[in-house]
């Protein structure tokens, strides 16, 4: 079994460490690096659209660590060099960037594409062309049944349902209202709403939804606010969880509002204002790092993404840059070990060990090519405008 990290040093030493390499010695890894053939890793991802919120933060922190990388001498003296596509959240645009990617640019990998969608659209080019893909977005349909060459790094959304009705079940609630989305996470989402209900003891009440491009959900709203529902479950991403929020607060009503791990973006709670406080959603523990104690295994990587990512980009670090910090370190790990042979790399992958990554700390195996369990989920609320871990009161 092998025991896998991104740094052995911890805490500040890391911190310190890299900067003073990358200060020191950048130039010089820079010149040994360029004088081997580059290893070109495909990264596809929703950088501008509706789901800009989720592709922005990966697109910035797969340059960090492509920067990093390089400035350390490359991956065994092979520079490496990022292909970065933007397919805007369009299942269209991500089939044809990963075409490219696959047949002119020749990359050995793909990280993302970051949304469910839009990755069910591009697995059966790579399944056919033996192309390693490790996505960002959090279906579990990506990776069950398990594909050979596909892996995710999101948390599964079965388990973000499980970690939600656990606490309803805890407070004494048993009739639940859902809301989701039409896109293939929305759809997901509330398969695994209805399965489990029956398990947790849930009754749903009312079973609303809303397509990607709406912009109002008083109608489903409405109807919810006639039944006799505890609680609200809206599974999304995008301005919808925001605009169900503010819907809610129009219509005065009272009950607990929860949301799916796609609402790890505190961009999400400035656009919903007022309306997002007391949201409660399942999320990794990046977005609560000051709360873990200091011998938490993923404290170390957790803090220092935060603080590199928060210092290059000048805004909060979200659950969805953690989700390319991760998937492109088990490329980077991959690369390291296997070199650049396509089927050593994925055998690397499937059998990594104690990865600690953003999402959790990682298992795979070649029955389970996500490697999460339900431990890799906090949950959180919003409280005075920030995300903070739910306490038990």
């Amino acid at each position: 079994m092998r025991k896998r990290c991104i740094k052995k040093l911890k805490g500040i030493e890391i911190i310190l460490a890299v900067g003073v390499f990358i200060l020191t010695l950048g130039w010089a890894g820079f010149i040994w690096a360029k004088e081997k053939e580059p290893y070109k890793i495909g990264a596809i991802f929703a950088i501008t659209g509706s789901a800009s919120f989720l592709g922005e933060p990966e697109k910035n922190t797969a340059l960090m660590i492509e920067e990093m990388i390089n400035a350390r001498g490359g991956i065994n003296g092979h520079p490496l060099k990022l292909i970065i596509e933007d397919t805007a959240g369009d299942e269209a645009k991500a089939v044809n960037a990963v075409k490219k990617l696959i047949y002119r640019d020749k990359v050995l990998a793909i990280i993302g594409p970051s949304r469910s969608g839009t990755t069910m659209a591009v697995i059966p080019i790579v399944e056919k062309e033996k192309v390693l893909l490790v996505s960002c977005a959090a279906a579990e349909a990506i990776v069950s049944p398990v594909k050979k060459w596909v892996f995710k790094t999101p948390q599964k959304d079965s388990d973000a349902a499980r970690k939600i009705y656990e606490y309803m079940r805890k407070k004494g609630m048993s009739k639940v209202a859902i809301i989701t989305g039409t896109t293939a996470f929305g759809a997901q989402g509330r398969k695994w709403l209805k399965k489990l209900a029956p398990e947790y003891g849930m009754k749903i009440v009312a079973d609303e939804t809303y397509g990607p491009k709406d912009t109002d959900m008083t109608a489903q709203l409405t109807r919810i606010k006639a039944t006799d529902a505890e609680a609200i479950v809206n599974w999304s991403i995008v301005p919808a969880q925001s605009i169900v929020a503010k819907n809610m607060r129009q219509l005065n009503m009272n009950i607990p509002l929860f949301q799916s791990h796609g609402f790890g973006n505190i961009k999400y709670v400035e656009a919903a204002g007022d309306a997002a406080e007391g949201i409660i959603f399942p999320a990794g523990r990046l977005l609560a790092v000051d709360t873990l104690p200091d011998d938490h295994p993923q404290k170390d990587i957790l803090a220092w993404y935060k603080k590199m990512y928060e210092d290059r980009y000048k805004e909060d670090v979200s659950t969805f840059g953690g989700h390319a910090w991760d998937a492109l370190w088990l490329v980077i790990n991959a690369l390291e070990e296997a070199g650049p042979r396509p089927e050593a790399m994925r055998k690397n992958i499937e059998y990594t060990k104690e990865f600690v990554g953003t999402g959790g700390i990682f298992n795979f195996s070649p029955e389970d090519h996500n490697g999460l369990t339900k431990d890799a989920f906090e949950l959180l609320v919003v409280k005075g405008g920030k995300f903070v871990v739910l306490g038990e009161d």
